[in-house]
């Protein structure tokens, strides 16, 4: 169930997991297909390992910012 939660991270804002590994970008903040405009509390978020751009997602609580995103 959505509980009219708001993303407290924007696409754009570096983040990393709180268990370790790289620096992350946000991508996207999900959400379902039928209900566009709420959030399901997980992220898409992307970085690169070498050369290969990785992606997955990951739920917000697993997250720690790192860094806004500048405009």
């Amino acid at each position: 169930m959505i509980l009219d939660r708001k993303p407290i991270y924007q696409i754009g804002d570096i983040v990393k997991l709180n268990s370790g590994g790289p620096e992350m970008v946000i991508f996207k903040a999900t959400s379902p297909a039928k209900r566009p405009f709420d959030f399901t509390g997980n992220y898409q978020c992307q970085w690169f390992a070498g050369q290969k751009l990785e992606s997955a997602k990951f739920a917000e609580a697993s997250l720690t910012l790192i860094s806004r995103k500048i405009d």
